[in-house]
């Protein structure tokens, strides 16, 4: 059986090799999400981004006996070990191999039109950073992936490896507000020119040699936002983002809640502004319930220090008001 595990410790035996060398992803705002969600007997629920399952597990725990889930994610090594974690709740849990982008769809395909709660945990887990084949953390070295759905795409070694410096430049700014950009893209470009970057540890090494000495040594590693910048391209992460939470909003139930927590203040902004778009006006079809993100308590800082930079914003769907 699973546990609800320290962000470092890896799962209890399942039988699984492949699954028992992954860690579990600690959940943030475990609490808040499932109070906000108003989680209850015979409710259904929606996990636009179910990863290990840290949340769907806690939802169908306070929806017992009958309360349904249909989690979707894009990781398939995610989803197996969510599938692992949720089995204990037979037919209420069901998990789909996709992106939220196309969250009707999935409900669809599932005989589901409408749902009491739809939650987004937007970025990526300590599952993806904890696995050097993966590619999204600097702290390990592994191959310039950082490709969520390894099914297709760019990956970021091509990324690094073809895009023009103007456009990585430009990339590196947009994406990880790096203020030395240009820098870096200058500097990558160079190093291409004596053959291709295709390590998380050539990367980190160019970005430390292109950056001002008191840079590498901040709050921040130096390469935070450049990986965090290619992470959203090769994932396209803010493309579909807001389309995402209209239509999150079309499957609703009236009095149904909308939860979503973003971990950077490009997410933040898209989720702000859509969901003030939606509750505004004579047709609004939302209520804004939290004026102000709500932030993690200082307890769960100091068993999860990665929680820091979440945010969760919560909507309820109105009786009335005109669908988006």
């Amino acid at each position: 059986m699973y546990t609800f595990a320290t962000k470092w410790e890896k799962v209890e035996s399942s039988g699984n090799s492949e699954i028992n060398n992954l860690y579990i992803h600690k959940p943030v705002l475990l609490e808040e999400v499932c109070g906000w969600l108003s989680c209850r007997p015979g409710g259904r629920y929606l996990d636009c981004t179910i990863g290990t399952g840290g949340h769907a597990w806690r939802i169908l725990d306070h929806s017992r006996p009958d309360g349904t889930l249909i989690g979707i994610d894009r990781d398939a090594s995610a989803l197996a070990l969510a599938r692992e974690r949720l089995k204990e709740f037979g037919e209420r849990a069901r998990l789909l191999h996709g992106h939220f982008s196309e969250l009707a769809y999935h409900l669809q395909s599932v005989g589901v039109s409408e749902v009491d709660g739809v939650l987004f945990d937007l970025g990526v887990s300590s599952t993806q950073l904890g696995a050097p084949s993966r590619g999204f953390s600097f702290s390990t070295d592994g191959p310039l992936d950082m490709r969520m759905d390894q099914r297709s795409g760019q990956t970021a070694a091509e990324v690094v490896n073809q895009l023009a410096e103007s456009e990585l430049a430009d990339l590196v700014y947009r994406y990880g507000e790096e203020r030395y950009a240009r820098r870096i893209a200058r500097a990558l470009v160079r190093a291409r020119e004596r053959g291709p970057l295709r390590t998380t540890s050539e990367l980190v090494a160019v970005i430390r040699d292109a950056v001002p000495a008191s840079y590498r040594h901040g709050r921040l590693h130096c390469a935070t936002r450049t990986f965090q910048a290619l992470r959203i391209a090769v994932n396209r992460e803010l493309d579909s983002l807001a389309d995402s939470l209209r239509e999150a909003t079309r499957v609703l139930a009236a009095g149904g809640r909308l939860c979503v927590i973003s971990f950077h203040s490009l997410e933040d902004r898209i989720a702000k502004q859509t969901l003030r778009a939606l509750s505004h006006g004579p047709g609004a079809c939302l209520a804004a319930l939290t004026k102000k993100p709500v932030r993690p308590s200082d307890d769960e800082l100091r068993t999860n220090p990665r929680a820091r930079s979440a945010r969760l914003r919560v909507a309820e769907r109105l009786p009335e008001g005109r669908l988006p």
